[in-house]
């Protein structure tokens, strides 16, 4: 009954010695075993791996690409403007042995690397106006700002895969007076094409005015011109009919007149003329004589 109690413990201290002897290197990681404090191993392929328990422990390190948002810099450019600025790296730990050294762990990484992005982002951006950091050549600066962080990254054992601005703002006083001076530029662009309209519309009615007034008047000498050749070629009918017999052009131009003088009176026709007048000679005699 005694070896049985005695035996029972010592196969479960057994175990835990083989359970902590035991330890799982994940495709997505890589180790570092640690005797005493002391790094004395690197693990970078994955599978079952064995240290020596209660001697030895295992950290275990990310191999793939980690995001780090740093926080958001308020930098001063070479025009004195003021840009807030958030951006973030992406990293990859290649050297866990150097890393831990330099750092311990990502959370230390973080704390280290962010110091570094600020000065990089405060001496690359503030040696620019902000013309320039909001143009296309911000590419430029931010190729400035990776190669002056990648040489501080040597010394963590990390490689830095990209560093970018998720977004550039200006602070709240900066923007309502950009703001406002974009804004007042607008309404003066726009008064000057409202002005240059108004200017081009007036040339363009003046310009119509003339032409329609030159179109009229020619019209009207033409129609005139028209309207005397007729004239001057009805008197000539007129005279020669009237050659041809002057009695019956006589006649004829009696009954327009008796015409006209009825037609244009609305109501009964009154008039008061001489029985001998040349007006009525052809009621009394159909030769007119």
């Amino acid at each position: 009954m005694f070896s049985k109690k005695i035996f029972i413990p010592i196969i479960l201290f057994l175990l835990f010695i083989l359970f902590s002897a035991l330890f799982i290197v994940k495709q997505t990681e890589q180790a570092l075993i640690l005797q005493f404090g002391d790094p004395i191993r690197i693990i970078k392929k994955p599978g079952l791996k064995i240290k020596i328990p209660l001697i030895q422990n295992a950290i275990f390190y990310d191999t793939r690409v980690l995001d780090f948002d740093a926080e958001v810099e308020e930098v001063i450019l070479s025009d004195q403007k003021r840009l807030l600025v958030d951006a973030f790296i992406r990293y990859k730990i290649i050297d866990p042995l150097k890393f831990y050294q330099a750092v311990i762990n990502e959370n230390g990484f973080k704390a280290r690397v962010g110091g570094i992005i600020s000065g990089s982002l405060r001496r690359v951006l503030g040696s620019d106006p902000l013309e320039v950091v909001l143009s296309k050549n911000r590419s430029v600066l931010m190729d400035k700002i990776q190669e002056e962080i990648d040489k501080e990254a040597v010394n963590f054992g990390v490689k830095m895969i990209d560093v970018r601005i998720k977004r550039a703002d200006l602070p709240k006083a900066n923007s309502e007076a950009i703001f406002a001076r974009m804004r007042a530029e607008r309404e003066k662009e726009a008064r000057q094409f409202r002005a240059e309209g108004a200017e081009e519309s007036q040339i363009i009615k003046s310009t119509a005015e003339k032409e329609r007034t030159i179109i009229i008047a020619d019209a009207n000498k033409k129609s005139q011109t028209i309207k005397g050749e007729g004239d001057g070629e009805a008197v000539n009918i007129y005279a020669k009919g009237f050659k041809k017999d002057e009695e019956f052009f006589a006649f004829y131009r009696s009954m327009e007149a008796y015409k006209k003088v009825f037609e244009d009176s609305e109501d009964e026709p009154t008039f008061i003329l001489s029985p001998d007048s040349d007006f009525f000679k052809y009621f009394n005699n159909k030769s007119g004589k």
